[in-house]
């Protein structure tokens, strides 16, 4: 299964890289999208998955920190989430102001021969 994740990871940190050398301005704005999701889907597999534990300790005493889930990574995805959501609308919002100043919706705001 790790190599399964490591490999779906390096898929999507691949994709979101050749999209953001694309000269379109909606291709670059997918291609943040793909790498925000593969840095995402890291930090997530790096807090590694704990089927029935809770996530906090109860007080006192000696306790075993193996036998509960981290929420750290978890809180940190939650927030990457909503941080890359605000940024891709306000992506979409410039793209589209962009695009009705200049007329094209290259990234250079020059239309190039084929």
């Amino acid at each position: 299964m790790e190599a399964v994740l490591s490999i779906a990871i390096g898929i999507l940190a691949a994709s979101g890289i050749w999209l953001l050398l694309r000269p379109r301005t909606f291709q670059v704005i997918v291609g943040l999208c793909l790498l925000s999701y593969a840095v995402n889907l890291f930090i997530f597999s790096m807090g590694r998955l704990y089927l029935g534990a809770p996530p906090i300790m109860p007080k006192g005493g000696f306790v075993n920190p193996v036998a509960f889930a981290d929420p750290v990574p978890q809180a940190l995805i939650l927030t990457a989430i909503v941080i890359s959501f605000a940024t891709t609308a306000l992506f979409l919002v410039v793209m589209l102001a962009s695009r009705g100043l200049t007329g094209t919706d290259h990234v250079d705001g020059k239309e190039r021969d084929q």
